[in-house]
């Protein structure tokens, strides 16, 4: 009753303030203390990453989307389908990567350029994904170079190409040129270098270089990673199970990382691997949660199959759904904690994972790109739909997408200055004055 009645003074914050920017900024501020909680010095940091940008604000701001969605339901409404979504799409949650870890892959391997990251995903409406990538999209627009008519056009474009890709199976088109360019910059590392990247040489052998990215991991949670690590193994299939010799651990650190899920328990694993200095294999364990929208009253109280399954277990469910070719050896395993069993999503890196620089992005490429963008989507959704629509939705429909995309755009863009303001006064001089 008391976690209702929360909600329901939220909502009413929410919907009586929800176009005024400073209480979207202190409701922001709400969340990121709560979620840094366990690892208070984070929450800086996250306000650090999330001043970035209009599109780094909304990076790290899924909850309060869902919640300005669950206030103002009309910005929610739209055609149906259904099935498996991102929870959290938006341009910087794509990139490239090695679907398979094999040690026979140096340099030259395959490479693909997907969706890459399903900590949000649920079952759900379509459109809330639409609705997020579309936002994410006018945001980033000076990122990208483009003033408003030309986000508004590159909007349209993902737009088209997400209905063509999600209703009538079109195939993707032609990979542009900085999707390439990531795909063979990808096929071109080597393990060894991922290695150097991350870690250092002490006494012959290697450890996760502390810093910024990594720290080292509190004792009460450095003693269960050994038996979570098992669970983990236990999780593959047979055939991806690595050697019992290989699973040796060489050094565990805390993994900061990422802008929504900064406060999350994220744990970097070195382990022996193929042995020797450069043999080693670094595993990330990362804990999962409920997602974002699962708050958000979509319809009438039901039960869902994703509502079953473990937080990690429905985020690998997700990869498996949505991702024709996902990385290999994804795996669950829970973690005691403080008496408390977490599910954690844990995967092996390879050297991988890399995403756009929207910064470094040219004019001439965000038309294909925004098409290509929009592509990959659609494929997800007609891939991972558990109710598609009887027909393919209007063009009404897109320009009420967009209509509201426009709004929430505007919404997120007035809290990410609000939020700057209060970063003013709450943070030190130092990070104040950066940059």
């Amino acid at each position: 009753m008391a976690a209702k009645a929360a909600k329901t003074a939220k909502n009413r914050v929410l919907q009586t303030e929800g176009f005024r920017a400073d209480a979207l900024a202190a409701r922001q501020l709400e969340i990121d203390r709560a979620r840094t909680k366990r690892f208070p010095d984070l929450f800086e940091h996250k306000l650090e990453r999330m001043s970035i940008s209009p599109l780094g604000f909304l990076r790290g701001a899924a909850p309060l989307f869902y919640q300005l969605l669950e206030a103002h339901p009309h910005l929610a409404e739209g055609p149906p389908g259904e099935g498996w979504i991102v929870g959290d799409a938006h341009l910087e949650n794509f990139g490239a990567y090695r679907p398979d870890a094999r040690e026979d892959i140096r340099s030259g391997g395959p490479a693909l350029f997907d969706l890459n990251d399903f900590d949000e995903t649920l079952v759900a409406p379509w459109r809330l994904d639409v609705l997020r990538l579309t936002t994410s999209l006018l945001l980033g627009g000076r990122e990208l170079g483009a003033d408003g008519l030309v986000a508004l056009s590159l909007a349209d474009r993902l737009l088209d190409a997400w209905g063509k890709s999600a209703f009538d199976g079109e195939k993707l088109p032609p990979e542009p040129a900085p999707v390439r360019a990531l795909i063979a910059q990808v096929e071109g590392r080597s393990r060894k270098k991922l290695l150097d990247d991350r870690t250092e040489v002490v006494r012959k052998k290697r450890r996760f270089v502390r810093g910024p990215r990594y720290r080292d991991l509190p004792d009460d949670i450095r003693m269960r990673v050994p038996a979570a690590l098992e669970g983990y193994v236990a999780s593959l299939p047979p055939a991806q199970r690595p050697k019992d010799d290989e699973l040796e651990i060489e050094d565990v650190a805390l993994r900061v990382a990422g802008t929504g899920s900064l406060g999350c328990l994220r744990i970097a694993m070195l382990l022996k691997g193929k042995g020797g200095r450069d043999g080693g294999w670094i595993f990330d364990m990362k804990e999962e949660a409920a997602p974002s929208a699962s708050e958000f009253e979509l319809r009438p109280p039901q039960k869902r199959g994703e509502e079953d399954l473990l937080p990690a277990l429905r985020v690998a469910t997700a990869y498996a759904s949505c991702i024709a070719r996902p990385p290999r050896m994804l795996g669950t395993t829970l973690l005691r904690y403080r008496r408390h069993n977490v599910s954690m999503l844990v995967r092996r890196l390879s050297p991988q994972e890399d995403k756009l620089d929207l910064r470094k992005l040219k004019s001439a490429d965000l038309p294909s790109l925004a098409s290509y963008l929009g592509g990959l989507l659609g494929r997800a959704h007609a891939r991972a739909a558990t109710k598609p629509p009887h027909s393919r939705w209007s063009s009404s429909d897109i320009v009420e997408i967009r209509s509201r995309a426009i709004v929430l755009a505007g919404m997120h863009e007035a809290a990410y200055l609000a939020l700057c303001e209060r970063m003013r006064r709450i943070l030190p001089k130092s990070a104040k004055s950066k940059g």
